[in-house]
């Protein structure tokens, strides 16, 4: 059976610190799916068309990678595409707490569904896409936080 994982998320907007989880899952798994999630509580600054062609950039030439747009419980979407994992990235111990709550809930709803948890590389603990938004938003230079292709597409719009 392929290990198939989801890494869900918002990703508003992508970040090395997204690039560094998945990069680092990459041996792990046969199949990382990017689960751009939608959320009616959320109000993204850019569309989940833009956060998915990111990912198409990032990972043009990786085919374990693909990136996917859903709605819904993420235990669900896992079940429509084979996933067996569901992949998280912790930058701090709050963040492990929150996680582990949502990992043990979808354990109750689905035990054939495993989530494993990478920590960020220390490099990276401070990135998280609300900053770099806020610093978007004023007109920042966010460059540090950003891979590339994102950086590109920003200086095009």
């Amino acid at each position: 059976m392929p290990r198939i994982c989801l890494f869900p998320g918002t990703f508003d907007p992508v970040t090395r610190g997204h690039v560094d989880i998945i990069n680092r899952a990459l041996p792990l798994f046969d199949k990382i799916v990017v689960g751009i999630g939608i959320n009616s509580a959320k109000k993204p600054m850019f569309s989940a068309e833009q956060r998915m062609e990111w990912f198409n950039l990032i990972y043009k030439n990786e085919q374990k990678v693909e990136s996917m747009v859903y709605e819904g419980l993420t235990i669900n979407f896992c079940r429509e595409i084979g996933a067996n994992y569901i992949l998280r990235g912790i930058r701090f111990v709050s963040d492990f707490e929150y996680e582990k709550a949502i990992a043990d809930a979808n354990r109750t709803m689905d035990k054939t569904i495993e989530t494993i948890f990478l920590t960020g590389e220390p490099q990276y603990t401070s990135i998280a896409s609300t900053i770099v938004r806020d610093i978007l938003k004023h007109h920042g230079d966010a460059s540090q936080f950003l891979p590339q292709e994102v950086i590109d597409t920003l200086k095009r719009q």
